[in-house]
């Protein structure tokens, strides 16, 4: 709504934007569909925070506007001559499931150190983001890449010798997802969870 309720004239009108927000808020209300078209595979959509900005912010104002969801689409235009449409869970499942949870990129991220850890990190603040405006996050999902990415011992020891604040940030971002109901049930996850942060804060104190 801040971002996107201005509204503008044509270029020979040489009118300057002018908010209207309750204009926006009024076609956004009727909104159907929310749908988001990419046309290059340099990114995806969990190592930005443009993708959950803006397709998962306006599927959460038609979902408190219109006070329904919408169907929400994912078109893939990589390849103009093969366009593929995919359903927004769809999308998430194809990106957790091929990179995020994929040893070849978890193993190549190791291999730029810190900036590796932050990139883990990303990832899972964009999935986090992303089900806090969509609800399309299921609770296998969030296991499975708390297992990839934290509990395995191999990257975990990873993480605390490159970037430490990284796997913090991993584990507070995952015990909120639990704490906000979104990881519905995450069993012994939240102990877990919990138990590794005192872990870093004990070994942060003695180490100053």
């Amino acid at each position: 709504m801040n971002w996107g309720g201005d509204a503008y004239g044509s270029l020979a009108e040489d009118v300057d934007g002018v908010v209207a927000r309750g204009a926006f808020a009024n076609r956004l209300s009727q909104l159907d569909v929310v749908m988001h078209n990419q046309d290059n595979r340099e990114h995806d959509l969990l190592d930005s925070d443009d993708y959950y900005q803006f397709q998962g912010g306006m599927t959460n104002a038609v979902r408190v506007l219109k006070n329904e969801m919408p169907v929400v689409y994912h078109n893939d235009h990589s390849n103009p001559a093969m366009p593929k449409i995919r359903t927004l869970k769809e999308e998430l499942n194809r990106v957790i499931r091929s990179r995020v949870l994929n040893p070849k990129w978890i193993e190549a991220m190791r291999e730029h150190g810190y900036k590796g850890a932050f990139e883990m990190a990303a990832s899972i603040d964009y999935m986090f983001a992303y089900d806090a405006t969509t609800n399309l996050i299921d609770d296998y999902q969030y296991e499975k890449v708390a297992d990839a990415l934290i509990f395995d011992q191999e990257n975990q020891a990873f993480m605390q010798e490159h970037n430490v604040n990284a796997l913090e940030e991993m584990a507070e971002r995952l015990l909120e997802a639990t704490q906000r109901g979104l990881w519905q049930e995450p069993g012994d996850y939240s102990g877990k969870l919990q138990s590794l942060l005192l872990d870093l804060d004990a070994k942060q104190e003695s180490s100053n």
